[in-house]
């Protein structure tokens, strides 16, 4: 049996205006036990691409704007995706945010079970009431903006 190479997931975490911007998922039917949730916005490593670069691509394709990569937060290990996630500081730099023209928001099959993707700026005091994925990376936000190592 041959291992299938392991994925890299990049992701961004970017303040506009006080507030995290998230990608709300909404009736996903690819999983039924978590209809709606919010994650971090980002995706794939593609061939050739920097960990930075590709934290930039996935940006500007979820959400239409230029962002500037601070540093690296938070790596973690996903065995349940059998891909290394990388997550970044952002700080906002220009463009429309919710003006995204990724591959999620075209008619494309590959994505029909997948459900809706929108993007949403959450006010800090309401990240802990939301189903933020993965739960790891939102319980270190949380802390490290409650202990001002991540200023929003």
């Amino acid at each position: 049996m041959v291992k299938k190479m392991e994925r890299t997931r990049v992701a961004g975490i970017i303040f506009i205006d006080g507030k995290i911007a998230l990608m709300h998922r909404k009736d996903v039917l690819k999983r039924p036990e978590m209809p709606e949730y919010y994650t971090i916005p980002g995706g794939g490593l593609e061939e050739g691409e920097t960990e930075e670069e590709g934290t930039k691509r996935e940006i500007k394709e979820e959400f239409g704007i230029e962002v500037r990569i601070v540093k690296k937060l938070y790596e973690m290990k996903s065995t349940k995706f059998n891909q290394k996630e990388l997550y970044y500081l952002c700080e906002y730099v220009s463009g429309k945010f919710g003006t995204g023209q990724g591959p999620e928001f075209s008619n494309d099959p590959k994505y029909k079970d997948s459900g809706k993707y929108i993007p949403e700026l959450v006010e800090k005091e309401n990240i802990k009431n939301i189903n933020l994925l993965p739960l790891e990376i939102k319980k270190k936000i949380i802390t490290d903006i409650e202990n001002g190592n991540i200023r929003m």
